[in-house]
């Protein structure tokens, strides 16, 4: 089974709406994956409001989830680590170095994929990540640059959570399609 992990600032809105939104995509797929979520910091809160009502235009409920931190072995255990964010790649790979080459933004991971085409036939998840990872240069973690970032909607208006939602939806969407074609 794929072990995926998810990572963002506190484990309480994209990571949960990722988490959420890639389990549906593998299951209606008949995928074997499982896909767990992490933050920076986890203080075992619920989701808010706001990402409820987001997923729940989806069909799906988080209201049970808990924030939580990731720990070196959540990277360890973990065959495909997504960040939200390069902030979140970049504490990852500083906590276990040997998560680099299978660590990415979700943009990152989708627009690299779209460059070297989709999991060929009968080439193992890993291959695929590999080959996505070849060229990728750690001195790309520095900076602030957002353009690898989906955008945190926490503290704005329901709309924003929804866009989030959104965007989540089409990117992982695109992933599925590029790995597990």
């Amino acid at each position: 089974m794929t072990e995926i992990l998810i990572l963002c600032t506190a484990n309480r809105c994209r990571s949960v709406m990722a988490e959420s939104l890639l389990s549906r995509c593998l299951v209606a797929a008949g995928l074997p994956a499982s896909v767990s979520s992490a933050g920076l910091l986890g203080d075992g809160a619920p989701p808010p409001p706001e990402v409820l009502s987001a997923l729940a235009a989806y069909g799906l409920d988080a209201a049970a989830h808990r924030a939580r931190a990731f720990g070196d072995d959540d990277l360890a255990g973990s065959d495909l680590v997504l960040a939200m964010a390069r902030e979140h790649l970049r504490h990852a790979v500083v906590a276990l170095p040997a998560v680099w080459p299978r660590a990415f933004t979700l943009k990152e991971l989708v627009r690299r994929g779209q460059q070297i085409g989709p999991r060929l036939a009968g080439e193992p998840l890993a291959g695929w990540v590999r080959r996505a990872h070849q060229g990728r240069d750690r001195a790309a973690l520095l900076g602030d640059s957002p353009d690898d970032d989906v955008a945190d909607p926490t503290g704005g208006p329901l709309p924003q959570y929804a866009l989030t939602a959104a965007e989540l939806d089409h990117l992982l969407a695109q992933l599925v399609e590029l790995a597990w074609a």
